[in-house]
C-alpha cells in the first residue's frame, strides 16, 4: 500500500450517501479530514462505506471511520483483519461516548434508583454465591486435612491476630474507659454509680469487645487480603495458579479465611480484658472504686451469657470479613484503579456487614430473651 495521505469522495444516490475512503487514514496523515467530513455529512446519510482504496489505517482513522459507519458498514469493514482488532478496541470508548447525558426529573431519578438495586442486588447474590464456595472450600479442608497449607495458613495467623492484638486491646481499653465515665455521669444523677460496674461488663462482653475486634479485622485484614490477591490478579498470577491445576480457593481464600476464624476469638478475648481494665481504671478515678471491688462486682452482677454471646458472634462474623475481602480481591482488574477501588469496598462492606449482622443478631437475641 502506498504512503498517502487521507481523502474520500461521497457518492449521493437515491438511498443515501456512500463513503469512499482512499489513501492512508492514520494520525500522521489525516490532517483536517475528521472536521470536513463531519461538516458535509452534517445533512445526508451514510448508508455504506467503501474501503476497498483505503490504506493503513489506525485508531484515529477508524475512530473517524466508525463515528459515521452505519451497522452493515460497520460489518463489512470488520471483514478486513486490521479494522477488525481496531473495532474491538474502540466500541467500549464509542459506547460511552454514545452513552446518554444525566438528565434531571423524576423518572430519570427513579430509573437510577432502578438501576442501583438491581446493581446491589446482582453484587449481594455474588457475594452470597462467593461465601457458599468458600464454605464448601472449608468443608472440603477439613475433610481433606491434606489439601490445606500450612505456611500460608500460619502467616495469616500472625498477620492477621497476633500483630492485630495489640491494636484491639488498646481501641477497647479507651471504648471501656468511655462507657464507664458516661456510665458515672449518667447514673449519677440517680445516686446508682455503682452500677457503672454492670454496664461496663454488659456492653463490652456482650457488643463493643467483638465489634471493635471486627473492625479493625476488617480495617487490618479485609484490605490486605484484598490488596494480595487484586495485586496476584494483576500480575496474572491468579490465571496461572489456575493453568497449574491448583484450587485458588484451596490456595488462596481458606488459608485466609481459616487463619481469621481461628484468630477472631482470641483477638475479641483480648479486647474483652481490654475494655474492662479501661473501665476498671475511669471507675476507679472517678468513682474511686477499687480494682478489686470492680471484679467482684463484674463477677456478681454480669451473667456469663453476655461473655458467650459475644464470643459467639467472632466466628461468623470472621468469615464474613476474609470472604469479603477475598471476594473483592479476585474483581480487581488490571489496573491500579481497580486495586484501590476493591481495597476500599472491601473495608467498606466488612464494616457494613459488621455493623448489620450484629444488629441482627441483637434482635435475635432479644426476641430469645437472652
Amino acid at each position: 500500500m502506498s504512503d498517502s495521505s487521507a481523502a474520500y469522495a461521497l457518492h449521493v444516490s437515491s438511498v443515501g450517501t456512500e463513503l469512499i475512503a482512499r489513501g492512508d487514514w492514520t494520525a500522521l496523515s489525516l490532517r483536517d479530514v475528521p472536521a470536513t467530513l463531519q461538516r458535509e455529512i452534517a445533512q445526508e446519510q451514510v448508508v455504506a462505506i467503501d474501503i476497498s482504496q483505503l490504506g493503513r489505517v489506525d485508531s484515529a482513522g477508524a475512530y473517524t471511520l466508525l463515528g459515521v459507519a452505519p451497522p452493515a458498514a460497520r460489518e463489512a469493514m470488520a471483514q478486513r483483519e486490521d479494522l477488525r482488532r481496531l473495532i474491538a478496541i474502540l466500541d467500549p470508548v464509542l459506547a460511552r461516548s454514545a452513552a446518554p447525558k444525566p438528565q434531571f426529573g423524576l423518572v430519570p431519578f427513579f430509573a437510577g434508583i432502578g438501576r442501583a438495586v438491581v446493581v446491589q442486588a446482582n453484587d449481594s447474590y455474588q457475594a452470597m454465591s462467593f461465601v457458599g464456595e468458600t464454605v464448601v472450600a472449608l468443608l472440603r479442608t477439613f475433610l481433606q486435612p491434606g489439601r490445606l497449607r500450612l505456611t500460608p495458613l500460619v502467616s495469616v495467623m500472625h498477620e492477621t491476630g497476633l500483630r492485630g492484638i495489640p491494636i484491639t486491646v488498646t481501641m477497647n481499653f479507651f471504648v471501656g474507659a468511655v462507657i464507664a465515665l458516661i456510665g458515672v455521669n449518667i447514673l449519677a444523677d440517680y445516686g446508682v454509680s455503682s452500677y457503672t460496674v454492670e454496664m461496663v461488663g454488659v456492653a463490652i462482653l456482650r457488643e463493643f469487645g467483638v465489634v471493635i475486634a471486627a473492625v479493625l479485622l476488617a480495617g487490618r485484614s479485609a484490605s490486605s487480603f484484598a490488596a494480595e490477591i487484586g495485586a496476584m490478579r494483576m500480575n496474572q498470577e491468579v490465571d496461572a495458579i489456575r493453568v497449574m491445576g491448583i484450587d485458588v480457593f484451596d490456595a488462596l481464600v481458606v488459608p485466609r479465611v481459616l487463619g481469621a476464624l481461628i484468630m477472631m476469638p482470641l483477638m475479641t478475648f483480648c479486647s474483652d480484658i481490654g475494655g474492662l481494665i479501661g473501665g476498671l481504671l475511669a471507675s476507679w478515678a472517678t468513682l474511686g472504686i477499687t480494682p478489686a471491688f470492680f471484679l467482684s462486682q463484674t463477677l456478681a452482677t454480669v451473667e456469663i451469657q453476655h461473655f458467650w454471646i459475644g464470643m459467639g458472634k467472632a466466628p461468623f462474623l470472621a468469615v464474613v470479613i476474609a470472604a469479603t475481602g477475598c471476594r473483592q480481591g479476585f474483581l480487581v482488574k488490571g489496573d491500579t484503579r481497580s486495586l484501590g477501588k476493591h481495597v476500599t469496598a472491601a473495608v467498606v462492606q466488612s464494616v457494613f456487614l459488621i455493623i448489620m449482622f450484629d444488629a441482627i443478631f441483637a434482635m435475635i437475641f432479644t426476641e430469645l430473651d437472652i
